[in-house]
């Protein structure tokens, strides 16, 4: 009878099925065998307030099933996992259990690993039920309430080696069941021990005389005789990929709320690959037949959005890490993927939207992850406002890696539902610290490179600028506006040309052949010992090596450079000398290590405030070669007094004759290819383009061949004519580019877009770009003052 039961239930494919059966089956209609989950009829407020995703929420399901299954490998082995002897960490947990964990790049080990942790789709396309399965430790029947069916109980804690915690993440997707909640779970133990347990899950029915006295409902699950309902099995047929269920555990999830999402084998794949930046183990995605019988790809396997970056050449042009350690967070690395401005054969705008899709689905830009999981993250929003990085808003992502961050400073930066950052002191401080830091990172270059590679001359604004400042009064309000929104420049003096060097030819850079493995590495300019680093400044040492560029950041047999403090020499009463091993690098230095770049790995040092004038430390810097290799280079530092500020020459008098303004630069068609290589769209429809750095407008890029020019052009009968037309324009998408980029900024509205019901901010520059492009630029051309005032007179 309870097998019937469970396969009655199992086989529901939508909640509206599961309210027909609880109507039939009088165990389910009964009242009395329904219990609030935790033992707690306020734990609505508990369930309800934690992932506000349902990607994110449903990310927490994969999660407990991955702790599941290390859990189960782990008792296997004889080991308690809250003694000593368990693995310290997620990584040494899979190298111990996983021995053979290298082979998972390759597909056919990967998909048979993915097929011990499956996420199914079942039901009609638009009411999609979820089915996730693990073969992992799986739980008897009277222990459900304890762990499925608990909250806070931190079942847990003592395990370093899992993610989950709070034994909350397995309820924050009950929200996003339907309208109901309705949630179905069946376990049995790994061991085969016991019988095959379930239950199922729902929101409370407040009945008419409940209605009137409670505040709000609950969630409650299913006993029957007061007991978690149970059978023997060996085992079961549940429409699982390649396997029949023996023991693990199977969760269905009814009628998911999932936005955006219209298949599993493509959609909710690059979503959890998102969410899950590195998993530890791979898993499956599974779309049927009967969903979608000309959907050739039916299966794929999750296996983290950074493989898939590295995998993917044809979209990322370049990626770098850095790793920071210090005293305020202890350690992290950011890693950075810099995507490519225009694919061959596509336009910008389809590119971008390209882009998009794949990678950004969820509009997340900078992800902070723990343990391969992501924990929170920053819009585009960081990269604009913060890095002023506008060009590579659509086409940067950043990976912040937190497992190593110090405890107390990681606890108040995620929130307990970690799927977003608190908004508290820590989390200002990490973005602070970030911005400030990527600022001066190789990004900077890569977004010069292409600002300065558009090969196409700025306009003469001379003119221009003279006819608008002649008039302009110091005192006017419009001169006011212009000196807070733009950057006034000085006067300029003109430097003198270099010199060419008679017979010396410029110096050949050296052509550099990666190898997959150091084979040396060595400081770059040997100076005098001790090396000086300022107090409150900090010094940067280059290392020569010969290995690849992403030899830190390549899943695939990663490198390693670790920071060793050997003895600190003291030059007052402190203690003298210090062995190195009292002392973490971060809490003495905060150091940052940057990814090989061509054969060069930069190492920063600053001094904490503990060091003073005249310390010396002894620092071991070493490289991980091939096998048991390693590298190591031996140098001293000295602390010194800080660097003095160099003295600025007076200023001229302004020269207020040449304001501060955007350059503008003309655009004819057969320099559109050009500009789009660079991530700045250009065609037809395109009437301008500004950029910017942050809220600085730099560059107005005027389209002289816009389909709007073009079809004004049309109506003149002469030369004349086209010449006067093509200077208004000019002139007239310029001026009101500005203006309205000013106003826009000094009354700080904050801009976004409503896509998909979603809302993402875009910046001034995106958003003058397309007013231009939305008939603002036609009447611009065909109404003219005179023409306005005309028509009022009429």
């Amino acid at each position: 009878m309870l097998k019937s039961l469970f396969h009655a239930l199992y086989n529901c494919s939508t909640e509206s099925e599961i309210d027909e059966l609880i109507t039939k089956e009088s165990n389910l209609s009964n009242p009395t065998n329904w219990h609030p989950i935790g033992h707690n009829e306020s734990n609505f407020s508990i369930i309800e307030n934690q992932q506000s995703n349902p990607i994110a929420a449903l990310v927490e399901k994969v999660t407990n099933s991955i702790d599941a299954i290390l859990m189960k490998k782990c008792l296997e082995k004889g080991i308690n996992p809250k003694d000593k002897m368990a693995p310290k960490s997620m990584e040494e947990a899979i190298d111990l259990f996983f021995p053979d964990n290298k082979n998972w790049d390759l597909n056919t080990f990967r998909r048979n690993q993915a097929e011990n942790i499956q996420i199914i789709a079942d039901g009609p396309t638009k009411q999609s039920s979820i089915i996730i399965y693990d073969n992992g430790e799986g739980q008897h029947p009277q222990d459900f309430e304890n762990t499925f069916l608990s909250l806070m109980r931190g079942n847990k804690n003592e395990i370093h080696f899992v993610q989950g915690k709070y034994n909350m993440g397995g309820s924050g997707a009950i929200v996003f069941c339907g309208t109901k909640g309705y949630q179905l779970i069946g376990s049995k133990k790994f061991d085969g021990s016991g019988n095959f347990g379930f239950t199922l899950i729902r929101e409370h029915p407040l009945s008419k005389i409940e209605l009137e006295t409670k505040k709000n409902t609950w969630y409650e699950y299913l006993k029957i005789d007061d007991q978690i309902p149970e059978f023997h099995i060996s085992e079961l047929e549940l429409k699982l990929l390649n396997r029949t269920f023996k023991t693990g555990t199977i969760i269905k999830m009814y009628s998911y709320q999932m936005k955006g999402i219209s298949g599993f084998a493509q959609d909710l794949n690059q979503s959890l690959n998102e969410f899950l930046f590195k998993p530890v183990l791979p898993v499956f995605t599974i779309d049927t037949k009967e969903r979608y019988p000309n959907n050739k790809v039916l299966e794929t396997t999750v296996y983290g959005l950074q493989r898939r970056l590295e995998e993917e050449k044809d979209y990322v042009e370049d990626w770098f890490s850095e790793e920071y350690e210090n005293n305020l967070f202890g350690k992290m690395k950011v890693t950075c993927y810099v995507f490519k401005a225009k694919q061959e054969g596509k336009t910008v705008k389809e590119t971008k939207a390209d882009i998009q899709r794949r990678y950004f689905k969820n509009n997340m830009s900078v992800l902070f992850s723990m343990n391969g999981q992501v924990h929170g993250h920053y819009t585009s929003e960081f990269i604009t406002r913060s890095l002023k990085l506008n060009l590579l808003k659509n086409y940067l992502l950043i990976n912040v890696e937190c497992t190593k961050m110090k405890y107390e400073f990681r606890k108040d930066l995620f929130m307990a539902s970690r799927d977003r950052l608190k908004n508290g002191a820590k989390a200002e401080e990490l973005r602070d610290y970030l911005r400030k830091k990527l600022a001066k990172s190789k990004l900077d270059d890569i977004n010069k490179r292409r600002k300065d590679s558009i090969g196409l001359e700025s306009e003469d604004t001379s003119d221009l600028i003279k006819s608008f400042a002649k008039n302009l009064s110091k005192d006017s309000e419009l001169f006011k506006l212009i000196q807070n929104t733009l950057k006034l420049e000085e006067k300029r003096i003109e430097k003198p040309d270099k010199k060419e060097t008679k017979g010396r030819p410029e110096k050949e850079q050296k052509p550099f052949k990666p190898e997959r493995f150091p084979s040396f590495f060595k400081l770059q300019y040997k100076a005098n010992n001790p090396i000086p680093v300022p107090i409150g400044g900090e010094k940067t040492l280059r290392f020569e090596t010969d290995v690849e560029d992403h030899y830190f950041d390549r899943t695939d047999e990663p490198g390693d450079l670790q920071i060793s403090i050997l003895k600190v020499k003291r030059t007052d009463n402190r203690g003298g000398d210090q062995q190195g091993s009292e002392k973490e690098p971060g809490e003495l230095l905060n150091i940052i290590k940057s990814s090989p770049d061509r054969g060069t790995i930069k190492i920063t040092f600053n001094p904490d405030v503990e060091l003073r004038q005249g310390d010396e430390v002894e620092i071991e810097a070493s490289l991980k070669g091939a096998g048991d290799e390693t590298f190591q280079e031996i140098v001293f530092l000295k602390i010194v007094d800080p660097e003095q500020k160099k003295e600025t020459a007076p200023k001229e008098d302004e020269d207020y004759s040449n304001i501060g303004l955007p350059e503008l630069v003309k655009v004819s068609r057969d320099q559109w290819d050009e500009v789009e290589s660079h991530g700045i769209s250009m065609n037809h429809d395109t009437v301008m383009s500004p950029v910017a750095s942050g809220d600085v407008l730099e560059k107005i890029y005027v389209n002289i061949d816009s389909k709007v020019f073009l079809n004004h052009r049309k109506k003149l009968t002469n030369g004349d004519q086209i010449i006067v037309a093509q200077k208004r324009y000019i002139a007239a998408v310029y001026f009101h580019s500005l203006f309205l980029y000013m106003i826009t900024k000094k009354k700080n509205y904050r801009l976004s877009l409503s896509i998909e019901n979603n809302d993402e901010e875009i910046t001034i520059d995106d958003y003058i770009r397309d007013v231009f492009d939305s008939y603002y630029s036609d009447f611009l051309l065909n109404f003219g003052m005179e023409q306005l005032i005309g028509s009022l007179e009429d």
